[in-house]
């Protein structure tokens, strides 16, 4: 059990941090029958600008102006390529590159112009277990799509599986600036870096991986719709539909073709910084789903969530002196 200074998020955190999430880089073995998912999901297929990535990625786009939400790449092994974030101006990324710098972060590409997707302006860090972190300005803008859809607006959340929950929780709070909202016993931990209840989400695991990855729609009758949509394609959630306690956001999990774990979401819990105090909640069926729905994690959910081990993480360190 985590020490009331842990559960209460008093770790004073860093006051540099980045902006919402931008989108996420997998890493697949195989691309076969992922657009036709993620169409009927309801993202959208964005092209690179000279079309020379074509036969080794995909990437979509949701609702909004993000140039991509999503995006997968070819490789020999399952895994994570990278978390982007968002940064207000390149001044903004220069400073947080180099507050994480003093700080002790491995920089693993100092800032620069992109030739990436999207392109844009950012730099890339590693946290203790090697994911690799973005933080980007300047991305190419998308043209809106037509509002009044049930369709995905944004990224919403991203949660990671991990061999070390209290080290990967100090590391976000104390280095990169995020808040703990809450916990589910000592087997998650969920963090914040803006009103969201949380951004980047925690699993104790035996190994390092992705455990899903969460799409936020705009109302309650989206996200109904949005389940619609994927059962009228064939497909079934693997865990909900429900409304988590942690969060309070509606739920519904599914197995994408390359074996990560999407989530539909709406709702979640806006925190006031002045007031919120992290809770610790059980992990009963009563409080993972407040509807008493779902009931608990299907075993198909659970092993899918797990994945394999990611090849691109290590053996967590950090010196926290």
């Amino acid at each position: 059990m985590q020490t009331t200074e842990a559960l209460q998020g008093s770790m004073t955190p860093f006051r540099g941090r980045p902006g919402r999430l931008r989108h996420v880089e997998l890493r697949t073995p195989d691309l076969q029958g992922l657009s036709d998912f993620y169409h009927a999901w309801g993202l959208e297929s964005v092209g690179s600008r000279d079309g020379g990535e074509a036969e080794t990625s995909l990437a979509f786009r949701a609702q909004g102006t993000n140039h991509h939400v999503l995006r997968f790449v070819e490789a020999e092994a399952a895994g994570l390529g990278h978390i982007a974030f968002a940064a207000s101006c390149r001044s903004d990324v220069d400073r947080l590159c180099g507050q994480w710098d003093q700080l002790g972060v491995e920089i693993t590409m100092e800032p620069a112009d992109l030739q990436n997707l999207g392109g844009g302006y950012g730099f890339e860090a590693a946290d203790p277990e090697g994911r690799r972190l973005r933080v980007i300005t300047e991305m190419i803008a998308a043209d809106p799509r037509p509002s009044g859809l049930a369709l995905p607006q944004r990224l919403a959340h991203v949660v990671l599986n991990t061999v070390d929950i209290d080290m990967l929780c100090a590391f976000y709070v104390k280095v990169l600036g995020f808040s703990v909202s809450d916990w589910s016993e000592h087997q998650m931990v969920f963090l914040r870096n803006g009103s969201d209840h949380h951004s980047i989400a925690f699993n104790q695991a035996s190994h390092a991986s992705v455990n899903h990855i969460a799409y936020e729609v705009g109302s309650l009758d989206d996200f109904l719709v949005s389940v619609g949509r994927m059962k009228s394609a064939g497909v079934d959630p693997l865990w909900g539909i429900g409304r988590h306690g942690p969060g309070n956001n509606c739920f519904a999990y599914y197995g994408d073709p390359a074996g990560f774990v999407p989530e539909i979401t709406a709702d979640v819990d806006q925190i006031d910084e002045a007031s919120w105090v992290p809770r610790v909640w059980q992990r009963v069926p009563g409080q993972s789903d407040l509807w008493h729905l779902a009931g608990p994690p299907s075993p198909e959910f659970r092993a899918t969530a797990a994945g394999q081990p990611d090849p691109g993480c290590h053996p967590p360190r950090w010196d926290d002196a």
